[in-house]
């Protein structure tokens, strides 16, 4: 799995290429909070729960069924998070299910349960680039906690921050052709 440094990356990309008026500072907040909330299920390994089990670690809580279940439910506090009912759910969802998405390019685990309760298979991206993340602080902050930091600027950070400001740029000139015309 990515840290939780990075999955932030995707809610924080999407703000920067969308802008203040479309996601709001709650939108975001709630977004950087379930796309980090698949790995709660690390706990599972403190009570025993087996980590190749639907309700182990990568199971059910990183499924797009969950994702959606969050989304929905995080949807109804629309007006809390300074929003539209639609743009919180897209936005939560695309917040949760890119954890599940990020934790398939990476080069360790079982894979992600991507389509549980309909499939109990555990599913990877064509690609491993993001060097697993060791689950522990004592291992984070080792060579091999630096290693998966980097990899994670080289294949998350540098590409999504990059993409948003791309897509604020366009934004804004856009704004400006649309000012400049009227």
């Amino acid at each position: 799995m990515p840290t939780i440094l990075t999955h932030p990356a995707v809610p924080l990309a999407m703000a920067l290429g969308l802008g203040r008026n479309v996601v709001s500072k709650r939108l975001l907040l709630a977004g950087i909070a379930v796309s980090i909330l698949p790995d709660l299920d690390v706990i599972g390994f403190r009570i025993g729960i087996p980590y190749a089990t639907e309700f182990g670690h990568r199971g059910f809580s990183h499924s797009l069924l969950f994702a959606f279940i969050v989304a929905i439910t995080g949807s109804f506090l629309y007006r809390w998070l300074d929003s539209t009912f639609h743009r919180t759910l897209w936005f939560l969802f695309a917040a949760m299910a890119s954890h599940s998405l990020l934790d398939s390019f990476t080069t360790g685990g079982l894979g992600v349960a991507l389509l549980w309760p309909w499939s109990d298979q555990r599913f990877f991206a064509p690609v491993h680039v993001i060097k697993v993340s060791p689950i522990g602080l004592s291992q984070f902050l080792s060579p091999r906690g630096a290693q998966v930091i980097w990899s994670e600027v080289m294949w998350v950070w540098l590409p999504f921050v990059g993409a948003a400001t791309l897509f604020a740029a366009s934004r804004h000139l856009s704004l400006r052709l649309a000012a400049n015309r009227g």
